[in-house]
């Protein structure tokens, strides 16, 4: 077995959720699988998510769970996140870790480019989003063409070195019956098995 480090990231902003059980399940799959494993939640880490005034020069100093955060993903091999999809997006505290911890110097370098592009630092790893939504497949595809999808891959893991990004897409989730949710849960202890 190739054993991986491997950082698995809740990233539901409440206590609660569907997001929870399926980052734990994979955790829990991986660890017996012989990886190395961190697990952080979302709900746990307390930190000013607004970049305010601060810019690429002079941002906001991270608090000790962001650098935490970030120290994990550098650390880790693959990345793996459960969040659900709120307005098309991310919710707004997953998005203000990443505005927060993703900065020049640790996650790309704005001052070697390559056609205007910073070069991506968070090399040799990939990354798996474990999504949920009401909105079925067919929508997401074809009314809203995958824009939550492009901007994981493209704006966020690819711009930082992260690839490929794989998508584990659960639709239904808020009325999801207890047989459906252990198919899903069935489905993350095998990915976090082979570290997939």
């Amino acid at each position: 077995m190739n054993r991986k480090r491997i950082l698995v990231l809740d990233g539901h902003p409440g206590g609660r959720s569907l997001s929870g059980l399926f980052t734990k399940t994979y955790a829990d799959a991986a660890v017996a699988a012989g990886h190395d494993v961190r697990h952080m939640r979302l709900s746990d880490m307390q930190f000013d998510m607004d970049f305010g005034d601060g810019g690429y020069k002079n941002h906001k100093p991270l608090e000790p769970v962001l650098e935490d955060f970030l120290t994990s993903l550098e650390w880790a091999e693959h990345f793996v996140v459960s969040t659900p999809m709120w307005w098309g997006g991310l919710p707004a505290k997953l998005k203000g870790l990443f505005d927060r911890t993703l900065l020049p110097g640790r996650a790309f370098d704005t001052r070697v480019t390559k056609m205007g592009m910073p070069t991506p630092m968070l090399t040799g790893k990939t990354a798996r989003v474990i999504l949920t939504s009401d909105t079925p497949m067919w929508a997401m595809r074809w009314l809203y063409r995958r824009a939550l999808m492009h901007q994981t891959t493209n704006q966020i893991m690819k711009f930082c070195g992260l690839k490929p990004t794989r998508y584990t897409y659960f639709s239904g989730a808020t009325n999801a019956d207890a047989p459906q949710v252990s198919r899903w849960s069935k489905q993350l202890e095998a990915l976090g098995g082979s570290a997939a």
